[in-house]
This record gives C-alpha cells, sequence and structure tokens, in this order.
C-alpha cells in the first residue's frame, strides 16, 4: 500500500505547474514559505513510504495552512487534494469528502485543471463507496469535460475505467465496453500497463457476460500477455472470475468450477487494502531539481546517522545477549526448545487452519453449483411433463396416446436420472431410500424398450425380450430403480452395438410364499470389452477407452450408478464380456408377492382423496417468472375448472396478497427481486391463515424446516404428478379450513 502511495504524492508533485522566478522574487519571504511547503511534501512522501501515515497527515495539515496563510490558492488546492487521496486510502472517508470538496473548489477557483481532474477520480470513488452511481457517473462527466485539452491520458484512462466499471455493474455491458475500448486508448497512450491490463479485463468481463466467448478469449490472451511481464495481483484475481463466465458459457461446469475455486482463493490472499497506481503531483518552482537533491542529501545523512545508531545499538545487544546467555544458559536452551515447539505448532495450526478453510469454500462452491443446476435441470422437466399430462387430457389419437405415454415414461425417467447424478455422493453413502409399491414388471421392462425403440432402430438393432411367464404379474418393489438400471443397460447396449442384437431376459429362480427371486441378463454381440477395462468399467466418469468415448460419446456415469443402485437393492451385477463378440450384465433381485385379490387396491399403492367439486369456482394466485410454467400450472387448474391470477414476482404476489381475497397461493422458490421465501415472510405479516403452498423447482431434503419456518404450509416439487397437485391443494384448503 505505502509504496503505491509515495508514487501518488510524489507524481502529484511533480504534475505540479511552476512559477516563474521573477514572481517569486517579488517576495522573498513569501519565496522561502513556499519552498517550507515543498520540503514539507516532499517529508510527507517519505513517511508515507516510511508507513507514518499519521505523520504524514500532519505534515500536509501543516502545509495546508502555511499556503492558507500567505494566500496560495494552488498549495492550498494541492495540500487539500493530497490530504483527500490519502484520507481515502485509510478509509477515512468523512474527512476524505471534506479535503476533497474543498480540494474541487480551490482547483477550480485557480484553473487547475490536470489536480481538478484527479480530485474529480477521488469524489467518484468516494460517491461509490456510498453507492451513489448517479453523483458517480456526474464526476465523471466533469472530470472529462475538465480533461478534454489535457495531455493527462492516464487521467482519462481511469475516469472511463470508472465510467465502464458502474454501467457493467448495472448490466449496460454494451456501454460498458465502448468506455473500456476508450480507456484502453488512452493507456495506451500513456503507455500504462496497468490501466491498460485493468481495462481489458474488466471489457472482457462484459464480454463473457453477454456471451460473446470468441472476443474474451482474444481479450484474455492480451491481458495475459501483459500480465506475464507484470505483476497485478488483484487483476490475476479478476481473470479467474472471466474464465469461469468463459467456461460456464461452454457448457464446461468442470473447469468453470476449478476457476471459481481459484478465484476465490485468490481474493483471500488479496485482503489488504489496495491503492489506486494513479499519477502523483508536481512542485511548481524551477529550483525542484536542487530542492530534491537537497532532500536526498538529507535523506542520506539521517540514514548515516540511523545506521551508526543502529550499529552502535547492535554491539550493545550482542554484549548483553552474551552476558545473559552465559547466566541463564540452562534456561535459554529450554526456553528455545519450547519456543521451536511453539512455532511448530502454530505453523501446523495455520496450515489446518488454511487447509479448513479451503475445504469450506470448496463445499460452499459445489453445494451452491448442484443447487442452481438442479433448479436449472428441473425447471425445463417441469414444462416437458406439464405439456404432456395436457397433451394426454386432450383425448390423443391411440397412436398419439402411445407415444405421449412414452413420453411421460421418459420424462419421469429423466428426472430421476438427474437427481441421481447430481446427488451420485449421496447414491453411494447409501442414503438413497428404496421405495415398495406394487407395479408389474413386464410392462416396466416393455415401456424401458419402447423408449429406447428408437435409438436401436437408429443404429440397425433388434431388441428381444424373453419373460419368464411364470413371473406373477404384479411384484412389490422399487419400480423406478429397476427402470433406471435397466435403461443404462439396455441404452448401453445399444450405444456399443451396430446392426446387431440385444436381448432382455428374466427368468424365476426360486419363489415362496411371500417372495420371489429373479435372475435378469442384458446380453448383445457389439463392441465388447477387454478384461484390463472391466476392472475399472464401474467407476465413476469411466468408459472401455479414450477411442470408445470420442466415437460413443457419453458421461461415463452409467454404469456406476447402477452399480450403486443395486447395491442399494443387496444384488450385485457381473459382467461377460469378449472384444469384438459382445458383453452380458447379469444380477438377480428379491421381490416381494402382492397379497391381495385381482382388483383389490393395495395398500401400498397411493390412493389420492380428492374431491374436485369442492376444488371448483377456488381462486389461486400463482407466483411464478417462467411464462411457460405459469401457463401450465394455469391450464391444468383451468381444467379442473379453479380460477386464478398469476404474478410474475415476489413483489406483485405481496401486494396481491395484500389487497384481493384468495384461497390459496402457489409460491415459486427462485424468482427475480424477492425470493419466494421472503414474499411468504411478508404476506404472513399480515395473512396467517391463507395456506401458501411451495411450488419449486429447488431440492427440497436439506430446505424443507426452512420452508415450514417462514409460514409455508406444504411443498410440491417440481416436476409433479398431478394427483399429487391437487392432493396437496386439496389438503391445504382443507386443513386451512377454508373446505368443510
Amino acid at each position: 500500500m505505502n509504496l503505491l502511495l509515495v508514487r501518488f504524492l510524489l507524481a502529484l508533485l511533480l504534475s505540479y505547474p511552476v512559477i516563474s522566478i521573477a514572481q517569486e522574487r517579488e517576495n522573498v519571504e513569501e519565496t522561502l514559505t513556499n519552498d517550507k511547503i515543498d520540503s514539507l511534501l516532499k517529508r510527507a512522501v517519505i513517511a508515507v513510504s516510511d508507513r507514518n501515515y499519521n505523520h504524514a497527515i500532519d505534515i500536509l495539515k501543516y502545509s495546508r495552512d502555511l499556503a492558507t496563510g500567505i494566500g496560495h490558492t494552488k498549495r492550498v488546492g494541492l495540500a487539500s487534494g493530497t490530504l483527500a487521496k490519502l484520507y481515502f486510502q485509510l478509509n477515512d472517508y468523512e474527512k476524505a469528502l471534506i479535503e476533497n470538496e474543498r480540494a474541487i473548489a480551490l482547483q477550480k477557483e485557480t484553473k487547475s485543471l490536470d489536480l481538478l481532474g484527479q480530485s474529480y477520480i477521488t469524489a467518484t470513488q468516494l460517491a461509490l463507496i456510498k453507492k451513489d452511481t448517479t453523483t458517480a457517473l456526474t464526476y465523471i462527466s466533469n472530470g472529462i469535460v475538465t480533461l478534454e485539452n489535457s495531455t493527462r491520458d492516464d487521467l482519462k484512462a481511469q475516469l472511463h475505467t470508472l465510467k465502464g466499471d458502474i454501467l457493467r455493474n448495472s448490466e449496460s455491458h454494451l456501454d460498458a465496453i465502448a468506455s473500456y475500448n476508450k480507456s484502453i486508448e488512452y493507456a495506451k497512450n500513456e503507455k500504462s500497463d496497468y490501466l491498460k491490463t485493468q481495462a481489458l479485463t474488466n471489457k472482457a468481463l462484459s464480454l463473457a457476460e453477454l456471451g460473446r466467448l470468441e472476443e474474451t478469449d482474444e481479450t484474455l490472451m492480451e491481458v495475459e500477455s501483459l500480465l506475464s511481464s507484470n505483476n497485478f495481483p488483484s487483476i490475476s484475481t479478476t481473470l479467474f472470475k472471466v474464465k469461469h463466465l468463459v467456461a460456464q458459457g461452454r457448457g464446461n461446469y468442470r473447469e468453470a468450477n476449478d476457476h471459481l475455486t481459484s478465484y476465490y482463493q485468490s481474493t483471500d490472499q488479496n485482503t489488504l487494502s489496495k491503492i489506486s497506481s494513479v499519477p502523483l503531483p508536481t512542485s511548481e518552482s524551477q529550483e525542484l531539481d536542487d530542492m530534491v537533491k537537497r532532500l536526498e542529501q538529507d535523506i542520506e545523512i539521517e540514514e548515516d546517522r540511523n545506521s551508526r545508531a543502529m550499529r552502535l545499538t547492535l554491539v550493545l545487544s550482542i554484549a548483553l545477549c552474551s552476558i545473559l546467555a552465559l547466566l541463564t544458559l540452562s534456561l535459554y536452551k529450554n526456553n528455545n526448545l519450547r519456543a521451536k515447539a511453539n512455532e511448530l505448532l502454530q505453523a501446523k495450526n495455520v496450515e489446518l487452519v488454511i487447509a479448513r478453510d479451503n475445504a469450506e469454500k470448496a463445499s460452499m462452491v459445489k453445494a451452491q453449483f448442484l443447487s442452481t443446476i438442479t433448479h436449472e435441470l428441473r425447471t425445463p422437466m417441469y414444462a416437458v411433463t406439464g405439456l404432456t399430462h395436457l397433451l394426454l387430457s386432450e383425448n390423443p389419437t391411440e397412436d398419439q396416446k402411445k407415444h405421449l405415454d412414452s413420453l411421460k415414461f421418459s420424462g419421469e425417467y429423466l428426472l430421476s436420472l438427474i437427481n441421481n447424478i447430481l446427488d451420485l455422493n449421496k447414491l453411494e453413502a447409501n442414503k438413497v431410500e428404496v421405495e415398495e409399491t406394487a407395479f408389474n414388471i413386464k410392462k416396466r421392462i416393455e415401456d424401458v424398450l419402447f423408449a429406447l425403440g428408437k435409438s436401436a432402430r437408429d443404429k440397425g438393432n433388434k431388441l428381444h425380450i424373453e419373460f419368464d411367464p411364470n413371473i406373477p404379474t404384479e411384484l412389490l418393489g422399487d419400480p423406478l430403480m429397476i427402470s433406471q438400471v435397466l435403461i443404462n443397460l439396455v441404452g448401453n447396449a445399444i450405444k456399443f452395438t451396430r446392426d446387431g442384437d440385444v436381448w432382455v431376459r428374466v427368468q424365476k429362480i426360486k419363489q415362496g410364499e411371500s417372495d420371489i427371486k429373479l435372475h435378469f441378463e442384458i446380453e448383445d454381440n457389439g463392441e465388447g470389452i477387454s478384461k484390463k477395462k472391466q476392472k475399472t468399467i464401474f467407476q465413476n466418469f469411466t468408459q472401455g477407452s479414450v477411442a470408445i468415448n470420442r466415437k460413443f460419446g457419453g458421461t461415463g456415469l452409467g454404469l456406476s450408478i447402477v452399480k450403486n443402485l443395486l447395491d442399494l437393492l443387496n444384488s450385485e451385477i457381473i459382467l461377460e464380456s469378449t472384444l469384438g463378440k459382445g458383453t452380458t450384465f447379469k444380477f438377480d433381485l428379491n421381490y416381494n408377492l402382492t397379497q391381495t385379490a385381482p382388483g383389490e387396491v393395495n395398500a401400498n399403492d397411493i390412493v389420492y382423496e380428492i374431491d374436485y367439486n369442492a376444488l371448483e369456482n377456488r381462486h389461486i394466485l400463482v407466483v411464478e417468472d417462467n411464462k411457460i410454467n405459469q401457463m401450465i400450472t394455469r391450464k391444468i387448474l383451468e381444467k379442473n375448472k379453479i380460477t386464478c391470477e398469476t404474478a410474475d414476482n415476489g413483489e406483485i404476489a405481496v401486494e396481491k396478497a395484500r389487497t384481493e381475497k384468495f384461497d390459496l397461493i402457489l409460491m415459486d422458490i427462485h424468482m427475480p427481486g424477492i425470493s419466494g421465501i421472503e414474499a411468504t415472510e411478508q404476506i404472513r405479516l399480515f395473512d396467517k391463515d391463507i395456506p401458501i403452498l411451495a411450488l419449486t423447482a429447488v431440492t427440497i431434503d436439506e430446505n424443507i424446516d426452512e420452508f415450514h419456518a417462514v409460514g409455508f404450509n406444504d411443498i410440491i416439487p417440481k416436476p409433479y404428478k398431478v394427483e399429487e397437485f391437487f392432493q396437496k391443494i386439496y389438503n391445504g384448503l382443507k386443513n386451512s379450513k377454508v373446505l368443510n
């Protein structure tokens, strides 16, 4: 910090206009005072260099008072402007504002345009501290006009960079880029690598936000070229943020996560306050060189005096330490060992704290990423499943219904797959619960083959099913898990087979009074897997080889998910494969048998008790920022004769809930402005009775307590089953005594 401030003060001194010798000779006393003021300003530079900031402030105040006493307005403005900058860098913004306003008034009076331009930069920075962007833009405009005919291109570059930053933070990226381009040109004229690199980096941020990734890459190359020969830590930190946005824009989420982690780590290493490297002022006397030489001589004399004192002090210290060492040698050794042990312990503690902090930050970044990607994936899935339900309810033809059923099945599977991929760590930790419900296993297998039929035909493959007729029609188990296992295994077989066959075989091994054991085989005559790769094929992100990955694509997660699911079902998968001949996957599963007679309702089946007649003419407020989701929810409600209104954000929802009468509110969580949680808290301040249901795509497992705490009556995760949707609406109205 002190090095940059020294540069500022020196440059400020060196930019001050020269006063004619003839004018100084008119008043010898004034000349001597001016010399003293110049000397004081230089001593302020030395004080800052020694990090004695309070002494520097005292010197500057004294020089300002001397200049005021002789009526030298320019020097008063110079001292006040310098004080303002120093106060600003020391975070004393109130004093900085007072001194800077005095400097601006005096510099306007004396028409010291370069110094006035510098003061407008300080004024802009102070306004931004208060987040007053309107005032900041006014100061920037004044500074640009003031410096219009100036040769101080460095000051112009700073003003345009500040303007670009304000525009970028308000998401006016095109205007921001225009300002950064001007700043870059001025920095080139001034040959200032720092100002040029700063403007280029901030321009890259705006380009990345606009999605102009090719231009961003070109700008990054120029920035990295400049950084290779300069050390600008804060700019290097910002560079990680730019790379994060570029990788995210290209869908490289793992690379984006790495850059974001580097950004947080680099930010922690740059916690000390940074002072802008802006030019500093000039002395106005033509005898400046002589004064500088005198100052250098004074410093050399002072350094020589200090050196002699230090040598004497050193000799005395060594003598004293020798005496003490001889008298207390035993105690010294013990203390020395203890000190070393303490130092080692402290060093280890510091390492542990750093490691802990890094782990916590990495965990936070991962959690934030998973939360965001979960919401972004589930939102379009809500549109897919919702529109499928609407189409199914509009009397489709038999062929259309068959395709829509397949689409519905695929949507449900994809939603489950999204959840499993995003929660793979949870899968591996055996925290996923296994459901038990009655289902038709043969129909499940046929649905899987129908859903994968097109991809099989596209590769010239034929799908075959060999199903043991002695297997009961209905079994008790988790239908979604067997669907996931089969889709992954059959899909894998189709992917690695061309113009071949894929067989799905299910045989009964044994059957008791209440359970049955089945044997499953998925066989293909495709590529096959080498013995070496068979050892790692079930690991995350693993495929047969790099060549196979390039040829067939995929994430390498499918077989890992299969293994984890079968582990949860207390089963083991067996792989048999020969290169060039094909692959067979085998596993056994135990299922319970249903104890109900034909036509009887099974106790494990979900029974929805909904009085749709009671829901008619109920008035519901749908709070949702996504227009497609608004339309789907509205149509589903209106098909059941429920009237509804929509609100695009939380603020509108709160106002409508205050001024209008509704029977129930469906509230999204992630919205622009205030979130659904904040909106619910505000509604509960004036209406504690209206049922509010969270209709959201966020993962609710870890947030359910928070939802209930702020006033939600229930939660409907998107996408949902329509029967479950209406069941929760019915329960919400009934529990709140809206329905009798």
